[in-house]
């Protein structure tokens, strides 16, 4: 389990939330570009919880802090104008339990004042929402930290995973985004979007496909099919040498 903090200004809120994660067990926290660590300030709130500080592994991207991650969940206070399933923590920590039994999962949470940004938010696989009160939601981070690794703790206890699993591979993190990649190459290609702009379809896509909790060898077909997909448009290795005449004459007039 990770606790990936992003762009986290205050060095206190890093020590107060790794006291709230060793409170609970947790020990893997990722900083993504923090304004200020290590710092004095964030290991007197520690508190005891030097380690979880020492071993934090900082990180200079989303895609770094989620490498090898198979299932991400993502914070937010706010309603956004994207497609993603928000749940409760309660309704979202058994899941999450069931994929840290054996893989890489990660709850992210984003900066102080703003939170996360849709771009950061759209990476995950679903949305989670603290319950507060509408006039003044706003919880500080080391508390969000600490209400969500309670909540992890309660789901751990009562997950009653079988012995017998199935012998199923996730897909990672960066394997979903080179799927998305190959996705949006695609359909760029053969003239699906109907502007150079396709970012909010493109989120749609992300939540229709985030339901379907993708596996490694399911990537794999979809891939292939894509690239049956450009082979039967442009011939075998057409595709590439139209991207690549493409980045010339973008180079060119550059």
């Amino acid at each position: 389990m990770r606790v990936v903090l992003s762009h986290t200004t205050h060095p206190g809120n890093i020590g107060a939330a790794a006291r709230a994660m060793k409170t609970m067990g947790l020990a893997r926290l990722y900083l993504i570009n923090p304004r200020h660590f290590p710092d004095a300030q964030a290991t007197a709130m520690a508190a005891g919880a030097d380690d979880v500080l020492e071993n934090a592994v900082v990180c200079a991207s989303l895609d770094e802090a989620l490498h090898g991650v198979v299932h991400t969940v993502a914070m937010t206070a706010r309603l956004r104008d994207i497609s993603h399933e928000v749940l409760t923590p309660r309704e979202a920590m058994p899941e999450v339990v069931k994929h840290a039994a054996e893989h890489p999962v990660a709850l992210l949470f984003g900066t102080e004042m703003s939170g996360l940004t849709n771009e950061e938010a759209s990476r995950s696989d679903v949305l989670v929402r603290i319950p507060a009160d509408a006039a003044y939601s706003s919880l500080n981070l080391a508390a969000a930290v600490q209400v969500m690794a309670y909540e992890l703790g309660v789901a751990r206890e009562y997950a009653g995973l079988d012995d017998e699993r199935p012998e199923v591979t996730p897909a990672s993190h960066e394997q979903v985004e080179g799927f998305f990649r190959h996705l949006e190459e695609t359909l760029t290609q053969i003239g699906f979007f109907n502007t150079k702009h396709p970012t909010k379809l493109m989120q749609k896509l992300r939540r229709l496909y985030a339901r379907a909790r993708m596996e490694r060898e399911e990537i794999n077909i979809l891939r292939g099919i894509l690239t049956a997909t450009q082979e039967a448009k442009f011939g075998p290795g057409g595709a590439g040498r139209k991207a690549a005449a493409r980045k010339d004459e973008g180079e060119k007039g550059s």
